[in-house]
């Protein structure tokens, strides 16, 4: 390495649960065990535990805060701490702390990445120039090829500063191989299942665009034709007590409290992939990369997503591939009859199409959407800007594992 020990920060708001977060994780992970030091400036969260577990530095620090003044003596406090902790790379992956983290980057003249993360609506040139921030890198990562269209596109940002780098799936965590029995029947009994019920897995936090009312809406459409079924919608609401409620009141009023259940947020992601029989992302707006889609498919669990953003990137489905070789169903956002028609296809499968829809799936997310691939990658752009040799020393430090 050029560089003895790089020293890797990354900011992030909180480290509360969500892709982007857990990505800050795995990388600090990666730069750890590629002989470099990762520290993550974040207000914490249920997750620090995990990055203190993999050797990543957690420092407490207000990275949550969108107020104008606060945004520039963050600045301050970052380029201070850049000096004084010898860092030699700053990566932002969210826009409010990117401002402070891009003033103090330079400063202190250090190379600057963004990974891109969401698909952020732009109202206005004030949340425009906001949102920008993250096209400012010294190299923009994006998500997947939607969303580096969309920086493109947007900002103008020229291709050789863009790096398409998928969000990985641990796929040691998610092995169909490594989750026991025990697990999966423990949840299937927080959730209150009998043992002749099949799940459909809504796996997203409670929030209006990920489209928990249209899981209802085709819940009520099936329920008559497939008695069977329960649909868990697994997320936290975060706050947003009101769309809950709503929810709620949504399954009453259809008399679906037998077929439909909210059970909050789920630790044992796997576990809940492995106690399921279909997943289903009902995003009514685009997403970057839909870490679900492919966490489903790892777990070798069929998957219906909606057709938009970046999911038809990870699913795969006619007409991108023959019906043969399928890993799922993609369908149009927000179109109840297509939904109750694909819910009621993927149903009726008997459990030899259905097991070879999985073991396709699992391999299409080995191949393509590993973390360690995405680690490999996010290394690699760290080298480019720092003549160091990160990347092939974490596969070296994976090779004698």
């Amino acid at each position: 390495m050029g560089l003895k020990r790089p020293t890797i920060l990354q900011i992030i708001p909180e480290l509360a649960t969500g892709g982007a977060e857990l990505s800050a994780i795995e990388i600090a992970a990666a730069v750890v065990r590629a002989g470099g030091r990762a520290i993550v400036l974040s207000e914490g969260g249920r997750m620090a535990d995990r990055l203190a577990a993999v050797g990543g530095e957690l420092m407490i620090f207000p990275a949550a805060t969108k107020n104008p003044l606060k945004l520039l003596a963050n600045a301050t406090a970052i380029e201070r701490i850049a000096h004084q902790e010898n860092v030699d790379l700053i990566h932002a992956r969210s826009r409010a702390p990117a401002w402070s983290a891009l003033i103090a980057a330079r400063r202190a003249k250090l190379p600057f990445v963004t990974t891109y993360h969401g698909i952020y609506n732009e109202k206005g040139r004030a949340k425009r120039l906001y949102n920008s921030v993250m096209a400012r890198g010294n190299i923009v990562i994006a998500n997947s090829r939607y969303t580096a269209d969309i920086v493109k596109t947007r900002y103008a940002t020229p291709e050789d500063r863009i790096r398409v780098i998928y969000r990985g799936v641990d796929l040691d965590a998610f092995d169909p191989a490594v989750v026991s029995p025990e697990r999966v029947k423990k949840l299937r009994d927080q959730w209150g299942l009998t043992s002749n019920q099949r799940v459909v897995l809504h796996a997203a936090r409670l929030t209006t665009w990920k489209g928990q009312g249209d899981v209802i809406a085709a819940a009520a459409r099936i329920r008559d034709k497939i008695r069977d079924c329960v649909f868990i919608l697994a997320g936290d609401a975060q706050g947003r007590d009101d769309y809950r409620g709503m929810l709620l009141n949504q399954i009453k009023n259809a008399g679906l409290e037998d077929v439909v259940r909210l059970v909050g947020h789920v630790d044992d992601i796997p576990a809940a992939f492995a106690a399921a029989h279909l997943a289903f992302v009902a995003s009514i707006e685009p997403e970057a990369f839909g870490r679900a889609a492919a966490e489903a498919q790892a777990m070798a669990c069929p998957v219906i997503s909606t057709n938009i953003g970046a999911p038809p990137e990870t699913v795969l489905a006619p007409p991108r591939v023959a019906a043969k070789d399928r890993t799922g169903w993609l369908v149009s956002p927000g179109d109840i009859d297509s939904y109750e028609t694909v819910l009621i296809d993927a149903l009726s499968l008997d459990a030899l199409a259905r097991a070879e829809i999985g073991a396709r799936a699992r391999s299409h997310v080995t191949d393509m959407f590993s973390s360690l691939e995405m680690q490999r990658r996010t290394l690699a752009v760290y080298d480019e800007l720092l003549d160091t040799s990160m990347q092939p020393a974490l596969t070296i430090a994976i090779k004698k594992l």
